[in-house]
């Protein structure tokens, strides 16, 4: 028989048993390390949320497709930071005169309409350490989305989005479902061009792998739709009118109060109403809008996902680590975002690391994935 998700962390023996983590769980630790990332522009503790992303990734991930995806995530990483630092040299790449001179662009002269920008002319090191800083805090919150992509499975995170929100939770499940897709299909197209001897290579070969990708990811959305309409997915829900208004008024005015409470926090100079009562105003009237709309639909659960202590324990790293950045506590908040005028090495703060190495845990706090899903059943 299949073993259940829902069984339990440990035996009687005390050991550990494989089981695999609520998605959701890991969804609220990468969204929490991603916020911490955006704290900070210290390269040293980016790349040590690099490296935790890494080890988590490697240590929990299962055999399943959209936990192969990672290393694409990694790539388009540095993608964005090439493109940021060939940005800053090509345009706004005036130096100073302390500045270290690396290389000369050939100077544009621009219209006076254009005024401000520069484009080419003398480019620093500093300029480029500074543009590559900016696009690795970029990539590392990219990488954060990643790692969620990769360790939770997208279709078990639809059954736990509240019912009001089924169709909006079908949306996204699809959205982010279509990445990890791509990737098995890319890997299966070029796993058989090989066993077929294929010699094309660069431009030439890319029109072999696109058009069956294309043309699998068309029969796959159709499949999709033809299983999600069996299912009742799109139906009208039993709400009257009345009720439908009702819970979008609530739901409109619980976004607008996070919004005026997401400013009260963000800004010092901002009336004290607009901080924490708004947000907890805003978030009574989501939950609130969030019910009354549920009631139109009835959903039936199967082997439902549990939430015990190895899900708390994930989350929690997650967000403590995001806490423990904004806080500053134990720290001067000048080392988060070193300057590189003059240039000089930057300093590794004790508290933000030991906040980042907290994250990290998650790859030995979560349960291992069960043997089957190693195997490469998804």
């Amino acid at each position: 028989m299949e073993a259940s998700p829902a069984a339990a962390v440990s035996d009687s023996g005390g050991r550990r048993l494989p089981r695999t983590l609520h998605p959701v769980a890991w969804w609220v630790w990468a969204l929490a390390l991603a916020t911490a990332v955006s704290r900070t522009d210290n390269p040293l503790l980016l790349f040590l949320v690099l490296a935790v992303l890494g080890y988590v990734v490697t240590a929990r991930r299962t055999e399943a497709p959209w936990a192969r995806g990672f290393k694409y995530y990694l790539y388009l990483a540095l993608t964005v930071v090439a493109i940021r630092v060939l940005f800053r040299a090509v345009f706004a790449t005036g130096i100073t005169p302390r500045d270290h001179f690396l290389f000369s662009l050939p100077h544009i002269s621009t219209p006076g309409w254009y005024a401000g920008i520069r484009i080419g002319g003398p480019v620093s090191l500093e300029a480029l350490l500074s543009s590559a800083t900016d696009g690795l805090r970029l990539a590392c919150m990219m990488c954060c989305i990643g790692a969620a992509n990769t360790l939770a499975n997208p279709k078990r995170a639809l059954r736990v989005l509240p019912g009001a929100l089924y169709e909006l939770g079908v949306a996204v499940t699809v959205a982010i479902s279509v990445a990890p897709q791509l990737v098995q299909s890319v890997q299966r197209v070029a796993r058989a061009k090989k066993l077929r001897a294929a010699r094309t290579r660069g431009m030439r070969a890319l029109r072999g792998i696109v058009v069956p990708v294309l043309e699998e990811a068309l029969e796959r959305s159709l499949r999709l739709a033809a299983a999600m309409d069996s299912r009742g997915y799109g139906r009208a829900g039993t709400a009257t009118r009345r009720s439908r208004r009702v819970t979008g008024a609530l739901m409109l005015l619980g976004m607008c109060g996070l919004c005026a409470g997401a400013y009260g926090l963000l800004d010092a100079t901002a009336p004290a109403l607009l901080g924490l009562p708004a947000m907890a105003v805003g978030a009574v009237l989501c939950v609130a809008g969030l019910r009354l709309g549920g009631r139109r639909v009835t959903r039936t659960v199967y082997r439902p996902d549990p939430w015990s202590l190895p899900e708390w324990a994930v989350a929690g790293s997650g967000v403590l680590s995001a806490v423990l950045l904004f806080s500053n506590l134990g720290y001067d908040p000048a080392q988060l975002n070193p300057t590189y005028y003059p240039l000089t090495w930057p300093d590794l703060p004790l508290v933000p690391t030991a906040a980042i190495l907290l994250a990290g845990t998650a790859g030995f706090l979560a349960p291992p994935p069960s043997p089957a899903q190693r195997a490469g059943t998804p």
